[in-house]
């Protein structure tokens, strides 16, 4: 048996993911030509999508990661905690936060709020997946956004379960009863 089967359903095909790399990657392009912005990866869920979506970028850039937790179990907890740091100023730095998903936006506030405090001159977001929750609190526009999925518990393409299920290629739907 393998991780496969616990999927019931295919969101995004390697094929659809490739195709929203290209697209947003033409988009940061042509926005950030002369700019040099760092794009900052949130640590881990972004991993795959930003490792893939740099392909497509064709400016001058840099990277860096953050990882952040703000999520137990399929809930968020509303407290964010950095866990790993920038290693890069971000001072009159032009910066794209490189998210996985957007749901309730507390990660995200809390993240642009401290990189506000540090002087980006600045930030953007980029996210794979755009699913609006009711209890959305997200206080900025995000300007790239891959695709809008509907609700649903979503793996895969380095988005997880309990740190399971990121490796595989695609995203899916888990069934219930491998997160209830």
């Amino acid at each position: 048996m393998t991780i496969q089967n616990d999927i019931s359903e295919i969101v995004l095909s390697v094929e659809d993911i490739e195709a929203i790399n290209k697209e947003l990657g033409a988009r940061i392009t042509k926005d950030y030509e002369g700019k040099k912005p760092v794009l900052v990866g949130l640590l881990k869920g972004s991993i795959m999508f930003m490792a893939d979506l740099i392909k497509h970028v064709d400016t001058h850039m840099e990277i860096d990661f953050m990882d952040v937790s703000s999520y137990v179990g399929t809930k968020s907890t509303g407290e964010v905690k950095i866990l790993k740091d920038l290693s890069t100023s971000v001072e009159g730095r032009h910066i794209i936060i490189v998210e996985d998903i957007v749901e309730t936006g507390t990660t995200l506030n809390s993240i642009i709020e401290f990189l506000t405090y540090r002087k980006a001159a600045s930030i953007e977001i980029v996210t794979l997946l755009d699913k609006p929750v009711p209890e959305r609190k997200l206080d900025v526009e995000v300007k790239y956004i891959g695709t809008k999925i509907p609700d649903g518990f979503v793996v895969g393409y380095g988005l997880d379960f309990d740190q399971q299920y990121r490796n595989l290629p695609y995203i899916g739907l888990l069934k219930p009863e491998f997160y209830s």
